[in-house]
């Protein structure tokens, strides 16, 4: 594994575990170069794969990296855990694989991620949702958040 610090290829597994969900194995590894540590994620590769159809219909291959990076965005500075999100993406992929899809739309899987983040954290869910939904302006945003105050009055 390349360090992503120093770019040696010379590293050793410090810890290894089981991701909550069970279905990967999270290294903690530490570079023999810089001693520099990160983690890694170590998978099964699926036979099914999910083709996401953009809003301009082009299509692609779904890529749990950048659903990633939009809820790390969203969770910035939030208490929020990595492997949750993690989890949270390998969820949504095996609900969409078992409903039979192999084609979905992006709109499909961001309203997929956003139901979750609900669930999850209510900033990084407006700071998500804020961008899904493409607000127009703070009437927009504050609808939102007042759906969220009277959910929570309930």
């Amino acid at each position: 594994m390349r360090c992503p610090f120093c770019h040696a290829d010379d590293d050793r597994v410090v810890d290894s575990r089981l991701t909550d969900d069970g279905t990967a194995i999270r290294r903690r590894r530490e570079c023999n170069a810089c001693n520099k540590r990160f983690t890694t994620y170590e998978r099964v590769e699926s036979e099914e794969h999910l083709r996401v159809v953009k809003s301009d219909g082009r299509i692609e291959l779904f890529d749990r990296h950048k659903v990633l990076k939009g809820l790390l965005i969203a969770c910035e500075k939030r208490p929020v855990a990595t492997e949750k999100l993690e989890t949270l993406i390998t969820n949504i992929y095996q609900q969409l694989i078992e409903d039979g899809n192999q084609e979905v739309s992006s709109q499909e899987v961001g309203k997929r991620v956003m139901i979750a983040l609900q669930g999850l954290d209510d900033v990084a869910y407006v700071r998500f949702a804020s961008v899904y939904r493409q607000f127009k302006d703070l009437d927009d945003f504050m609808s939102e958040l007042r759906g969220i105050i009277e959910k929570g009055d309930d």
